[in-house]
């Protein structure tokens, strides 16, 4: 049966779906040349009381405004067209995407992999950081309200809930408008959502009980609640979950807001460590410690009475064997006395002020290789650059991290480039490269180092429990001190 037109200009094709507050449709839009397919959801206030009708419908106004600005400036929130009311009930015209909801590509191609979940994460997150930025919460993240689109394959976030919120208003006692209901799904909504007092880890906690979906095939209902703490049991559904992510989904799930991540910018932070834990940097850059001769002319040579060319090449020759004997007394005092743990270059050649017609001498000194690693060098055209001072003996201990906790104890004092080293070794001992050439030639430099996985193919399942938590550890500790060498 074809239903008349909405607002003398939509035509609706079918129903989409109905619930408690109106209807969905998939409409045309006749004023369009090109007929192009929309969303028309048909909004009724829960109470026909006229007295509450003009509230009803500023806040439905102000929501609809709301819409059109997320909309407007995210390619990933659908597009409002136009709002209107009719009849005592409230019209939204918006974006028709097309595309399978989550629940929807669970049942044509099976559970989601880690790495489909985790490239959901990506794409979804910075959505909701800015949806956050305007001080809005969706309040129904959930399996149906998140479109997969078909042309680009993209995630896309519908059916915010303050509308529908704005479909409930009341007045309380005082006389004051307020919400009857509770917005959100069961199962899906944490513990201060259903009490009406979301946050912004509301959608957090949302968005990890939806991909506990995708990766469990088990609606939130269905999952088991740890009497004691209130965490969700869920695990066990998912062997083919790496620990660390895991961990992430369940710090995002935790029961009580301030044990979940506070904000979707420092969710997406911790998944892009977990990718790639070491993020890109500039050239570690030292400058090499170069030992030169004195200059020649500071060395007396008492002339020789001789005819004058004789004289002249007997000077250069003396003064010459001077400054050998000179150095040659400096190499055999340098391996008397205590060795500095800073390395020499292999040749020293003296200076430019050597006359021209003499071949400036090369002295061959011993190369002094410490018992610790070292770190690899490079020389800079710049007298700026600040480097550090690192202590290279502290630096081939860390395998430690592979049988202890990490504490505070252990990483106070430190500089960021220490604790760095320290948490990528981590990595490291367990055959991991890394994109960043100077941070691989560090680990190059290391007897114990055997590369095996590149940055991509490394699996984090090598990581036991115990070292996930240290690079948890350290990495917090990074970003609480502001420590990280590696910008």
């Amino acid at each position: 049966m074809t239903i008349q037109l909405l607002n003398d200009r939509y035509q609706v094709m079918r129903t989409l779906g109905a619930g408690g507050f109106g209807e969905t449709y998939l409409a045309e839009d006749t004023y369009m040349p090109s007929k192009r397919s929309c969303v028309v959801k048909q909004l009724r206030p829960i109470h026909n009381n006229p007295q509450i009708y003009q509230l009803v419908q500023e806040r439905f106004q102000r929501e609809a405004a709301i819409l059109e600005e997320l909309g407007g400036a995210n390619d990933q929130i659908p597009a409002l067209y136009a709002y209107f009311s009719s009849g005592g009930q409230f019209y939204l015209v918006q974006e028709w995407v097309e595309g399978d909801t989550l629940t929807e590509k669970v049942q044509k191609q099976g559970l989601f992999s880690e790495s489909a979940v985790q490239e959901l994460f990506r794409n979804l997150l910075p959505v909701l950081d800015y949806v956050h930025s305007k001080h809005i919460v969706h309040r129904d993240i959930k399996p149906d309200n998140i479109i997969v689109r078909h042309r680009d394959g993209k995630p896309v976030l519908i059916d915010f809930g303050a509308v529908r919120e704005s479909m409930g208003t009341v007045v309380n006692s005082q006389g004051n408008p307020t919400s009857s209901i509770v917005i959100g799904t069961p199962g899906y909504m944490p513990s201060e959502q259903a009490a009406g007092r979301p946050v912004f880890s509301s959608d957090l906690y949302s968005l990890g009980m939806t991909v506990i979906y995708l990766l469990t095939g088990r609606q939130a209902q269905q999952l088991e609640t740890d009497s004691q703490t209130g965490e969700i049991v869920w695990r066990q559904y998912a062997s083919h979950v790496s620990p660390i992510m895991a961990g992430v989904i369940d710090k995002a799930i935790a029961y009580h807001p301030r044990d979940r991540y506070p904000t979707a910018r420092a969710m997406l932070d911790s998944l892009q460590s977990i990718a790639n834990p070491i993020p890109p940097t500039q050239p570690l850059l030292t400058q090499p410690t170069v030992v030169s001769a004195p200059p020649p002319q500071t060395v007396p040579v008492k002339a020789q009475p001789s005819p004058q060319s004789s004289n002249s090449q007997n000077n250069i020759l003396m003064g010459s064997l001077i400054v050998g004997g000179l150095i040659g007394a400096s190499v055999i005092i340098s391996q008397v006395l205590p060795k500095s743990s800073q390395p020499t270059v292999d040749k020293t050649v003296l200076p430019s002020e050597t006359p021209s017609n003499v071949t400036s001498p090369v002295i061959e000194t011993p190369t002094f290789t410490p018992n610790t690693p070292s770190v690899p060098t490079q020389s800079t055209p710049s007298s700026t650059t600040s480097i550090p001072p690192v202590d290279t003996t502290t630096l081939k201990n860390y395998f430690w991290l592979s049988k202890r906790l990490v504490t505070d104890a252990d990483l106070d004092g430190k500089s960021g480039f220490e604790l760095d080293i320290m948490r990528n070794s981590i990595f490291a001992i367990h055959g991991r490269r890394f994109d960043n050439t100077e941070l691989q030639n560090y680990f190059n430099n290391q007897p114990w180092y055997r590369p095996t996985y590149s940055p991509k193919t490394f699996p984090p399942k090598l990581l036991t429990k115990l070292e996930q938590q240290n690079v948890e550890y350290i990495n917090k500790y990074q970003v609480n001190t502001g420590l990280r060498y590696f910008k």
